[in-house]
């Protein structure tokens, strides 16, 4: 009896939820098809276990009875396996999903350029200590002109990883388990710098067909409010109320609201309470072959709903997917011409700073319409 309401309950489910089950779906076929080096960091010699796989599409199927927020630490770790991109472009790689941006997608990006109107993607730079800003900018003038010459000059210094500054991480920004993406171990990273995985790899910029998920709009509010998790179901949402499919080689970003809510409320701790994604939503973005991803705070929902994790996204994100993030973007100038124009695509341009064993770059990202 117990298995014929479960099987009812389950069948209603996928009748009203059939774009979430296709989701899982193509989860499911996108992790199978990965090839993957021999050894993973959990120890496991194979990746192909189907059961752990359908296991993980059934609690997926079963959200109605099992929420995302339920996740433990022991599902999260099985994710670094199961989504795993270890090896997907040879065993030295160092540019993750960087690679799905190719020549045919950059063409197809620039194509969405339309009316040749440009916004900034990236907050001001902010120098004063604040709840949110550990590590303000420090700007400071060398020079005024009048003294030694007719020059002006400054001096420009910050610590940006945190929920202030506009940056993208590279892929040497986190660890798990003793290594960084692809197998890299944590030893390469040391008081000279990352000897591998560092910004460097992106030099040669992104380029790139853009879309900003703007889930204030969704929700019909000014911001999210904080602890908000986004979850797959909200994903699929927006997609379907904005009639358009996330795709390979693209890159996405996660408007909170973030800034509006500084502005109206003043600065908080964002590292103890802020909206952000769940963990589960994770696969979605490594079925859809997403390239690079990024928000407007850090990525992550605060606190994580995950026991054992602080930043279980930025982990699995990192180090699992070998996808690199963008942290505290300003999108409400970009979200606003999306909702003008009526379409949330657009090119999207970037490069981060040519730092030898960089661990990320301060950058000014580009959207044009």
């Amino acid at each position: 009896m117990v298995f014929v309401t479960c099987a009812l309950v389950n069948l209603i489910f996928i009748m009203r939820h059939s774009e979430r089950v296709k989701s899982c779906l193509a989860s499911y076929f996108a992790i199978t098809r990965t090839q993957v080096p021999a050894q993973h960091p959990l120890g496991v010699k194979s990746m192909h276990n189907n059961k752990l796989i359908l296991a993980f599409l059934g609690i997926a199927l079963m959200s109605p009875l099992l929420h995302a927020q339920t996740m433990s630490e022991q599902q999260v770790d099985g994710l670094f396996e199961s989504l795993s991109n270890w090896g997907r472009w040879g065993e030295s790689d160092q540019k993750g999903t960087v690679n799905l941006i190719t020549p045919e997608t950059r063409v197809a990006a620039a194509q969405l350029v339309r009316s040749g109107v440009s916004v900034s993607m990236a907050h001001e730079v902010l120098e004063e200590a604040a709840a949110d800003n550990f590590s303000p900018y420090d700007h400071r003038m060398t020079s005024i002109g009048s003294s030694p010459g007719p020059w002006s000059g400054d001096f420009i210094g910050v610590s940006y990883h945190g929920y202030a500054h506009s940056h993208l991480d590279a892929l040497c920004h986190r660890f798990q388990f003793g290594t960084m993406y692809n197998g890299y171990p944590e030893d390469i990273v040391t008081e000279e710098g990352c000897g591998q995985l560092a910004i460097t790899a992106f030099e040669e910029g992104v380029f790139g067909r853009g879309i900003v998920m703007d889930f204030p709009r969704l929700r019909g509010v000014e911001w999210l409010e904080n602890g908000t998790a986004i979850t797959t179901d909200w994903l699929d949402e927006w997609e379907a109320q904005n009639n358009i499919r996330v795709g390979a080689g693209d890159i996405v970003l996660i408007r909170t609201g973030r800034w509006a809510r500084r502005r109206a409320l003043g600065p908080w701790n964002l590292a103890a309470d802020s909206a952000g994604l769940h963990a589960s939503a994770v696969a979605w973005f490594k079925a859809r072959d997403v390239a690079l991803i990024g928000s407007d705070s850090a990525l992550d929902v605060k606190p994580s709903q995950v026991e054992g994790y602080d930043s279980p996204v930025h982990a699995l994100v990192l180090v699992a997917l070998g996808m690199p993030i963008f942290d505290n973007l300003d999108l409400e100038a970009v979200a606003e011409q999306a909702q003008q124009r009526g379409r949330a695509e657009f090119l999207f341009t970037t490069a981060p700073l040519r730092v030898t064993g960089g661990t990320g770059s301060p950058l000014n990202p580009i959207a044009t319409f």
